[in-house]
């Protein structure tokens, strides 16, 4: 069984003066016409301990409450007005406490997120620039701005109304939807999961601050194992003597063709050089859409691919990434590889339209299906992380298992979409052998077969691994 763990970093948001420099000066970048390649030569100063690279901002910022000051706080913010968060809010929370999102320290501010809008990049103290593509906001109604009033905090519960955290130094402002929605996806088109789910029927105002998270957060699903924070999956990779972590995020289930691409990835890095790269393999744990198959799932299938040897437990890292996925394309692409930098990783593999989605109106995609590389090697505060693309794999039938597609018998290989997998899934027919280990077949086997319509016509909700 493998494990996970990842980094942090502090930052101080002041929307005042912050981030108010908004003229952005790019340090180096490479030339257009090698955005494909890997950035492959790293500056010996980023070569830091066990070959890690430095989080974003020089160090993690880890915003949990000290042990020995929890009572104190929980006294304290029993006489704060209180906001209620959402799961999703939760997640965030999770995500900006761990240092995924480091510099930040807590709820964006409006400086921060005006920023992370229009130049999808922060501006800190010393003039440096850190990647920010996606907003990390926590959306407020009216009645609830108005029962803040003056005050300077606030205490954020969970449903069941159990303290989270304290959001301190606090600033409330417009919430701008539509400029939020139009930048962070390119489109207000009506059906965007993440939109719908979390956007559409939110407050009018959005509160930033800084946290202080009471407790580290637990789900109490039989996964907290898996979700290792920045700093646990560096201590992770430091006790393997890792000299190069590669990560490779994915809301899917593994097929060998994934596990070719990995597997072809750590041959390259030894060949350039490197002794003992570490896959760093990083499902997302956090907010998915209905029809992606549920975390539990994915983790029960994740653990049969090194049960059967498929990746090597030795080399592999498996963790879960808390966050919340919006489906936007080219721009969370960013936000992906960004955390993952925290993590300490320094090369990311990045496919075919990644993050992204069908259109919700029309019969298309949603973005360019290579742009989402083409921003990554481009993209502001990303520059020491190697971006390395997908090498098409699809089934070779004439040797029976997944290889790198050869255009030039083309008639040889059968591309297994996703639809068809499910398809094949649902009706328990088994796919092409060597398209997915047999043990993971069956989870997906498994799962389809749980949302079989009961007698009355009903699909049941999705029932945990």
């Amino acid at each position: 069984m493998a494990s996970t763990i990842f980094t942090q970093i502090p930052f101080q948001s002041k929307s005042s003066n912050k981030f108010s420099n908004t003229h952005f000066v790019p340090s180096f970048k490479l030339p257009v016409s090698l955005s494909f390649k890997p950035r492959i030569a790293l500056p010996k100063s980023l070569r830091v301990r066990a070959g890690l690279i430095e989080p974003d901002g020089g160090k993690l910022v880890d915003l949990h409450v000290p042990e020995i000051e929890r009572e104190l706080k929980k006294r304290e913010a029993a006489s704060l007005p209180r906001v209620k968060l959402t799961e999703i809010d939760v997640q965030w929370v999770h995500v900006l406490s761990e240092g995924w999102a480091s510099p930040l320290t807590g709820f964006m501010r409006e400086s921060e997120l005006l920023q992370t809008l229009h130049f999808n990049s922060l501006r800190l103290d010393d003039g440096s620039f850190v990647n920010m593509s996606v907003p990390i906001v926590l959306a407020i109604d009216d009645s609830q701005k108005e029962s803040v009033a003056e005050s300077n905090s606030v205490a954020l519960v969970d449903s069941d109304d159990e303290l989270i955290a304290i959001l301190t130094d606090i600033e409330i402002y417009k919430h701008p939807k539509e400029e939020r929605i139009a930048r962070t996806w390119g489109t207000t088109a009506p059906g965007l999961p993440y939109v719908e789910e979390t956007i559409k029927n939110s407050g009018n105002w959005l509160i930033g601050g800084d946290l202080e998270v009471i407790e580290p957060i637990k789900y109490n699903d039989g996964l907290d194992r898996f979700r290792l924070s920045p700093m646990d999956l560096r201590r992770e990779f430091e006790r393997r003597n890792a000299d190069a972590v590669f990560a490779f995020q994915l809301r899917n289930p593994v097929h060998n063709g994934h596990a070719l691409l990995m597997t072809d990835t750590r041959r390259r890095l030894l060949e350039m050089g490197y002794k003992n790269p570490i896959l760093l393999l990083h499902p997302l744990g956090g907010y998915t859409k209905a029809d992606d198959v549920p975390l539990s799932w994915r983790m029960k299938q994740h653990e049969k691919v090194l049960e059967d040897g498929v990746l090597d437990p030795e080399t592999t890292v498996v963790s879960i990434f808390p966050s919340p996925m919006h489906y936007a394309g080219p721009t969370e692409v960013q936000w992906h590889a960004k955390a993952r930098i925290n993590a300490g990783a320094n090369f990311y593999i990045v496919g075919r339209d990644p993050a992204g989605m069908g259109h919700p109106v029309e019969k298309r995609d949603l973005y360019d299906a290579d742009h989402g590389k083409k921003v990554l090697s481009m993209a502001p505060g990303l520059e020491r992380l190697n971006i390395l693309p997908f090498r098409v794999a699809a089934y070779d039938k004439t040797q029976g298992k997944m290889a790198f597609f050869d255009p030039s018998r083309a008639q040889d290989f059968l591309f297994i979409s996703g639809t068809k997998m499910r398809t094949l899934a649902k009706n328990k027919e088994n796919p092409p052998a060597g398209f997915m280990c047999p043990g993971g077949w069956q989870v997906l086997v498994e799962y389809y077969d749980s949302l079989t319509p009961s007698e009355d016509g009903r699909i049941p909700e999705p029932v945990p691994a």
